[in-house]
Order: C-alpha cells, then sequence, then structure tokens
C-alpha cells in the first residue's frame, strides 16, 4: 500500500475533484464515498470500487480486492476529505449504467428538488419501501455528490435510479402502464387515501416551487396529503416519504 504525503499527489487531486465537480465525475464514471460502514454496504451489493484512500492506517475489510489502496496522514486525509472529521476510508466507486426493470410497479418521480439530502433520504426511503425506481427529472440534486450519497444511507449501492428529461419520462411511463400522479395544491387534487396508488408513479416538487406546469400537464390526477390547515407544506422527503408509505400500504 503506497503512503501519500503531498497535496499535489494526482490521486489527492482526483479525490477532490471528485468531491467538488460534477462534469469531472461524470467523465471519470465514477464517484466519492466515505465511511467503513459506507464501504461494506458498497462490497455487499456488487458496487465497483475501484480505489480506497486510508487515514493513517487500514483495516481488514472482507471481500476487498482492490489494488489501488493509498494511505495517508490524519491532515492530508482530512484535506481530501470533503466531510470534517472523516474517520475514513474515502473510496470511489464506479457510476452504474442506467438501466430499467422489464416491469416497474411503483416509481416515485422527483422534479427539480435540490437538495442533496433531499434526494438521499428519498433514496432511502424508497428503498425501504420496496420502489422499484426513483426517477429524477429536471434539476435535481447531483445523486453522485457526496451530500446526497452520504444521506443514502448506502441505498445508492442498492435502489434503481434513472435520470431523464419530461418527454423521456412520458415514454417510459407510457412503456411501463404507469399512470402518473402529481403532489400538488389544486382545487381538483384528491386525497390520497381515495385512491389505490398501488401500480402507479408519483411526482413531487420542490418545496419552495412544487411541481412544474409541464409535469403537471402529464399528470392523470393530482392528489394531496391530508394535513391540519394551519400546518406548512411538507419537506419534499417527508411528503416522498408519506406517499411512497401510501403507495405500499
Amino acid at each position: 500500500m503506497e503512503t501519500l504525503t503531498s497535496r499535489k499527489n494526482a490521486y489527492i487531486r482526483h479525490v477532490r475533484a471528485l468531491a467538488t465537480d460534477g462534469a469531472y465525475r461524470r467523465a471519470q464514471g465514477e464517484y466519492l464515498c466515505d465511511g467503513l460502514k459506507t464501504l461494506r454496504e458498497a462490497l455487499r451489493f456488487g458496487a465497483e470500487v475501484r480505489s480506497v484512500l486510508w487515514k493513517e492506517q487500514s483495516e481488514a475489510v472482507d471481500g476487498l480486492c482492490c489494488e489501488a489502496q493509498y494511505c495517508a496522514p490524519a491532515e492530508l486525509f482530512d484535506y481530501a476529505s470533503p466531510m470534517a472529521n472523516s474517520p475514513g476510508p474515502l473510496f470511489c466507486a464506479a457510476i452504474p449504467e442506467q438501466s430499467v426493470l422489464p416491469k416497474l410497479h411503483r416509481a416515485i418521480v422527483l422534479e427539480n428538488v435540490q437538495d442533496p439530502g433531499n434526494v438521499g433520504t428519498v433514496l432511502r426511503t424508497a428503498n425501504a419501501f420496496g420502489i422499484d425506481a426513483v426517477i429524477l427529472v429536471g434539476t435535481c440534486a447531483d445523486l453522485y455528490q457526496p451530500k446526497t450519497v452520504r444521506a443514502t444511507m448506502g441505498a445508492v449501492f442498492r435502489q434503481r435510479v434513472l435520470t431523464m428529461d419530461l418527454d423521456e419520462l412520458s415514454v417510459l411511463l407510457e412503456v411501463q402502464g404507469l399512470p402518473l400522479y402529481g403532489a400538488a395544491l389544486s382545487e381538483r387534487a384528491r386525497d390520497i387515501r381515495s385512491l389505490s396508488l398501488d401500480g402507479a408513479a408519483i411526482a413531487v416538487g420542490s418545496e419552495g416551487n412544487g411541481l412544474s406546469p409541464a409535469l403537471l400537464a402529464r399528470c392523470k390526477e393530482t392528489v394531496i396529503i391530508p394535513m391540519r390547515p394551519e400546518s406548512e407544506s411538507l419537506n419534499a422527503a417527508v411528503a416522498a416519504s408519506v406517499l411512497m408509505w401510501e403507495m405500499t400500504r
């Protein structure tokens, strides 16, 4: 295992670029992850781990057969890490190719949800509830930036995620035979308890702006989560979680 000592080292620069530059991540076809538990999750669910950077010393990890492993003193590791006071390790995983199941039964669509914590939490919840796909449209947070990956708590390695534009979404849902419902406040919106949402896709927009008119125009119906009249709107991840629970209830 090679010990790194300089901030100018090519691998240190590579790690820092993966943490901050989405275009660089896509060009390299890999993303940065943090933590021993996350590494074990990646190995357990078959992610391609390309390299590992350990903080001062390494640990034995079952199933880790990665030749590109490095060690760095704490100060240099902390310089490379996007997370403050991380115990490590940092590791680079390959971005998987996008694929679609032969049949999707349930999907949650996120449009313009830009907070990485919200996107990551939706992935984590979707995986817990057995949602077949999380579909990202518009300007959602980058799935592979460190904050999003961290918020998924390992679900990034096992939850199917599709990224597409609205036209591609329409084609996919038509082929899959999934009606699209939009979570939006309107006079015609129906209480989610009055519908059978299994075998459907539900779209959730950003907390500030909601769903775009273009996406709403493609929805079969709009739905609302019943709440007390004086309540503020729910956080996007919380709203999506309630909807996904209702889809699988």
